[in-house]
């Protein structure tokens, strides 16, 4: 699409990006539900799990930072987590400008603000097939993320299920969860070597240092190789 193509931002357009992500609203629920769960057994509120989602509206970076969940709180160690592990919406954001550059900054950047990996996606698509009507990425990205609140409040509010899962089977179920986010991510070979030097950061920094930084450090060694590959073409 020229950058020159007029841009329009309609009610159509949300709709139509909204009923683009309705196939996905399922896992998006059973995901949610899960974080809903493991939030409660850290001891957040109903009103903290729904603050959070709101304001992060990030479901690996959420999983993340309640593994770093202790008492107190590891401020530092939680926020760079969440911050590297979502850096690569500055390589998704570009994308998609040529619809974001036409708007008015309020339009452009609260679009941005809703956008996740599967509102992203689905945009792409669209912009690739010439869709003109920009606030597509605004309707699919708010579409999943009030789904997103309502159903990690839902599992939040189900209580708590320590005496129907022991600690151990909880552990699984966050394992479990991660193992079936990354098979979904999973684009070919070209992501084997980011994946592996995360993997190795990630336990060698575990048997050396104190605390939880072994996360922080192994999604930083990742995330910079896999920028690497991505500025050079490669994968």
């Amino acid at each position: 699409m020229s950058t020159a193509t007029v841009v329009r931002f309609t009610s159509a357009g949300a709709l139509a990006g909204a009923r683009a992500v309705l196939p996905i609203l399922p896992g998006t629920v059973a995901f949610g539900l899960v974080y809903g769960l493991l939030a409660g057994e850290k001891g957040l509120s109903a009103v903290q799990v729904a603050f959070t989602s709101a304001l992060v509206f990030a479901g690996a970076a959420q999983l993340l930072a309640l593994e770093l969940w202790r008492d107190p709180v590891p401020l530092l160690a939680v926020a760079s987590t969440v911050l590297i592990v979502n850096l690569r919406h500055l390589m998704m954001g570009p994308a998609l400008l040529p619809w974001l550059q036409g708007l008015p900054p309020t339009h452009a950047y609260g679009s941005l603000f809703f956008m996740a990996d599967e509102s992203w996606a689905v945009s792409v698509a669209e912009l690739r097939r010439g869709g003109r009507d920009a606030a597509f990425l605004f309707g699919a990205g708010s579409c999943l993320w009030l789904v997103w609140i309502a159903a990690g409040l839902a599992g939040r509010l189900a209580g708590d299920i320590s005496t129907a899962v022991d600690a151990g089977g909880l552990r699984y179920l966050t394992v479990a969860f991660f193992v079936a986010l990354l098979a979904g991510l999973w684009r070919g070979r070209g992501d084997l070597l980011p994946w592996l030097l995360a993997g190795g950061v990630a336990i060698l920094a575990h048997s050396s240092l104190p605390g939880t930084w072994h996360i922080v450090l192994g999604a930083l060694a990742g995330s910079l190789a896999g920028a690497a590959r991505e500025r050079h073409g490669h994968g």
